[in-house]
């Protein structure tokens, strides 16, 4: 598995955590944004690196901390096929995967504990779409994607 990280200053703290923890279980890594906690990279920088990655197929996933989230979902929710995901819990860290496919996690460095960000980016990496929901709602989920990529080939024409 492949994963572009990146961060803003606000980020930093948390996104160290999680890249520990991703490295420890052996997870390919492309870092972005600050190389210590004191140097401000925007967020507006940070973002659209990742999600060139998720666009390119450099990355299987992206993960990407600011402040709130907010920022960093906002830009990299611009860039066609990338579906960001702004959670501040292990449960909607889990179900943006598993209702949404979504393959950015973004997350807020004010908000979320070290330990809170490391079980939401494994419930966000271990969660899959349409599985454990009920059959009729699969094929339900899978059709909203589908027409969700068409809208997006529209904008982007």
């Amino acid at each position: 598995m492949k994963i572009s990280i990146g961060s803003d200053k606000s980020g930093y703290t948390l996104r160290k955590s999680i890249e520990g923890y991703l490295s420890e279980k052996g997870v390919e890594l492309t870092v972005y944004g600050p190389q210590d906690a004191e140097t401000a990279v925007p967020f507006y920088e940070v973002a659209p690196k990742v999600a060139n990655d998720i666009q390119n197929g450099k990355a299987d996933f992206g993960i990407l901390i600011c402040g709130t989230g907010m920022g960093m979902a906002q830009v990299s929710g611009k860039f066609k096929g990338v579906r960001a995901a702004c959670c501040e819990n292990v449960y909607s860290a889990k179900m943006c995967r598993v209702i949404n496919d979504s393959n950015v996690l973004c997350m807020g460095g004010w908000m979320i504990a070290e330990t809170l960000g490391i079980a939401m980016t494994e419930a966000f990496l271990s969660a899959e779409f349409t599985v454990g929901v009920e059959e009729w709602r699969k094929a339900w989920l899978k059709n909203a994607k589908n027409e969700f990529i068409k809208l997006e080939d529209k904008i982007y024409e």
